[in-house]
């Protein structure tokens, strides 16, 4: 009995630690947005995707220095199908998430693309190290079309001399904010995957149900509570931003350092995963061309399907 309640206390703390954390973690990457005049769609592909993808690339990369990295394409493959269908449905729940023209012809695509060549490498059952490599060329690529992209947006503010008073954090402040709230986020994710799964296994739920539920769920739970933080606080184009960084992150970065370090298998079931990401995320990007925003509907639709999905998973 002490240890259930242990275990409860751990859960909440969890998620005390990720509301806050990722409340602090928005405010200040707007802030650091508003004061570079930077758009937050940037900031959320860039230093907001990175730090809620922190849990999937501790994963990967510890697993793969151990030498047991065969759930390494499951968890990041899991991981960017949760982002997609339910963190971008919940938050359609709350708000409508407009999406820029630039995004859908851009970003949206690359993040469509990253998926099919994980899907084309991968049919020969293996991620190899030059598979790997060229993924973290790729990224590095991504990542200066951010910076440029970034330039050339404070280019175009400085230029237009918009003289809208926004209230700013201080410098200091923003840096606290970020790398707290970043903390906070991980250690917020840690706690509640452990209180969860050591619920579930009193509970009796076996450890593969656990695994593809709380696992999946614990390592996306910093994208969940930050793109909603975002909608709420009206960062619609972060919480966006996030979603898209994050699964670009994932597979580029991830799946490329914890190949480099060692060759990943890839199983029948993680190519179907793939294919199946590729698909839905075609999916999403057509719900979002016409209107050029995903609103409640589509959302709830996206939460079907993705719950269609777990049904699937369990199953096989």
């Amino acid at each position: 009995m002490i240890n259930t309640f242990m275990e409860i206390g751990i859960l909440i703390i969890g998620f005390v630690l990720l509301i806050k954390g990722a409340d602090f973690f928005v405010d200040g990457s707007s802030s650091v947005a508003k004061r570079l005049k930077v758009p937050s769609m940037i900031i959320g592909l860039t230093i907001v995707a990175m730090g809620t993808s922190l849990p999937e690339c501790a994963v990967s990369v510890t697993a793969s220095m151990s030498n047991n990295n065969a759930l390494a394409v499951s968890n990041v493959v899991g991981s960017n199908l949760f982002n997609l269908m339910v963190v971008c449905g919940v938050c359609t729940l709350f708000v409508p998430l407009a999406v820029s023209t630039d995004t859908l012809k851009k970003e949206f695509p690359f993040s469509i693309i990253c998926a099919a060549l994980l899907l084309v490498f991968g049919l020969d059952s293996m991620l190899g190290r030059v598979d790997s490599a060229v993924f973290i060329v790729l990224f590095a690529a991504y990542l200066g079309w951010m910076i440029y992209s970034a330039l050339q947006a404070r280019n175009k503010a400085l230029s237009e001399d918009n003289d809208e008073e926004i209230k700013l954090l201080p410098v200091w402040q923003c840096i606290v904010y970020i790398v707290g709230g970043a903390a906070a986020i991980k250690f917020g994710g840690d706690f509640v995957v452990e209180g969860a799964t050591a619920i579930a296994t009193m509970l009796g739920l076996s450890q593969n149900l656990i695994g593809l539920t709380i696992v999946a769920l614990g390592t996306s739970l910093p994208e969940l509570v930050t793109s909603i933080v975002a909608a709420r606080k009206n960062e619609i184009d972060m919480a966006l931003g996030n979603v898209i960084g994050s699964n670009i992150f994932n597979i580029l970065l991830v799946l490329g350092i914890a190949g480099v370090i060692s060759p990943v298998a890839i199983i029948t079931e993680n190519l179907i995963d793939t294919f199946i990401l590729i698909v839905v995320s075609t999916l999403v990007w057509i719900f979002a061309w016409k209107k050029k925003e995903l609103v409640k509907w589509q959302g709830i639709v996206m939460l079907a399907i993705y719950t269609a999905y777990l049904v699937y998973i369990c199953m096989r």
